[in-house]
């Protein structure tokens, strides 16, 4: 390899209490080795920040297995192989996985955990496979179509509607013709969310009652809601929803933070009412068949009928403060950490 021979990583430190800090994390560094047979050496360009991350620092039973103290911090991201000693992929081939808060990532290229796929950069630009192309987008995708079930001329809200999940959601809805209702945080995202993206309306929870803006947004109700928040937003929404209207439970970054227990819905007797259902979503149960929603979306964004839009941070050494980003709203668009430059092929 003639690449630089250290690696520097960020890993977890300690769990957690509210909102991460810096003694949660120690910045570290190793050598970057040869690798062995079957294995690759990857140089890690882009980093997706997720909310789900808040979760993989908690101890407890969940969906995965949660980060360990003194483990690499999970994350997934997009990489270039700089050296290869397995047929699954040669040096030069850009590829995505799990592949940790770090610059290089080294290990079994059919490692589970990192499940690492190739990716084509003449398809799209490298952080779109971070956003609607990549996690966010198949969350957003399935989680809408297989538990929403939206039909024709229904109302849709998704909670989060700038977001990395959010925007796809709202633009996958309206491919499918439905009246689609954003809530997100100021006016510049009310304002991108409706002008750029197309939804039908945008409620800025940050200047009036959400509650009110159903009522004036969603006169007939609301039939599927795709919540990405939790809170009292999912409250509200509970009071608008219509008979046999699905709630998908994709996050709820309100309350990731808190030192409290979970506020849980005070509203859930109108699922009763309403013969409603809330159903989860957990975006690797339909890992099999993320190829059809890239073809899918891929199409609208050569079509010009789809955009997302990416908030990229420059540097690894910024991780903590990024990171942090999500849980203060400060982020526009799909987070994502370029780590280092994208490679002349891209």
């Amino acid at each position: 390899m003639t690449e630089p021979t250290v690696n520097h990583q960020f890993r977890l430190a300690a769990r957690p209490m509210g909102m991460p800090k810096a003694s949660d994390w120690n910045q570290t560094t190793e050598p970057v080795r040869e690798p062995s047979d079957g294995e690759i050496v990857v140089r890690t360009i882009y980093l997706s920040l997720d909310p789900a991350m808040r979760g993989w620092m908690n101890e407890g039973k969940s969906y995965i297995r949660p980060v360990g103290i003194g483990e690499v911090m999970r994350a997934g991201g997009i990489g270039e192989v700089i050296a290869s000693k397995s047929p699954r992929f040669a040096v030069g081939d850009v590829v995505s996985g799990a592949i940790g808060v770090q610059q290089y990532w080294i290990g079994a290229a059919d490692n589970r955990e990192a499940g690492l796929f190739k990716v084509d950069p003449k398809m799209a630009p490298l952080p779109k496979f971070l956003n609607a192309l990549g996690m966010p987008g198949m969350t957003a995708y399935f989680g809408l179509l297989e538990v929403g079930m939206p039909k024709a001329g229904e109302t849709v809200v998704v909670s989060g509607a700038a977001g990395a999940v959010g925007q796809t959601v709202g633009q996958v809805a309206k491919h499918r013709g439905c009246r689609v209702v954003g809530i997100a945080g100021g006016q510049d995202k009310c304002r991108f969310v409706v002008e750029e993206l197309g939804f039908d309306a945008c409620i800025d929870y940050k200047s009036g009652s959400v509650k009110d803006g159903l009522k004036a947004h969603c006169p007939d109700g609301v039939d599927v809601y795709f919540d990405n928040v939790g809170g009292d937003i999912l409250d509200a929404v509970l009071t608008r929803i219509n008979m046999k209207a699905r709630i998908i439970i994709c996050g709820a970054i309100s309350q990731y933070n808190n030192t409290t227990p979970v506020k849980g819905p005070s509203n859930y007797l109108s699922l009763l009412v309403n013969r409603a259902r809330m159903e989860g979503i957990v975006v690797f149960d339909y890992a099999a068949r993320y190829p059809e929603a890239v073809a899918e979306m891929a199409k609208w964004m050569r079509e010009g009928s789809f955009r997302s839009r990416e908030d990229i941070v420059q540097g690894l050494d910024k991780f903590p403060e990024a990171l942090n980003m999500l849980f203060e709203g400060k982020n526009f668009g799909k987070l994502v950490l370029q780590v280092a430059p994208e490679p002349a092929t891209a």
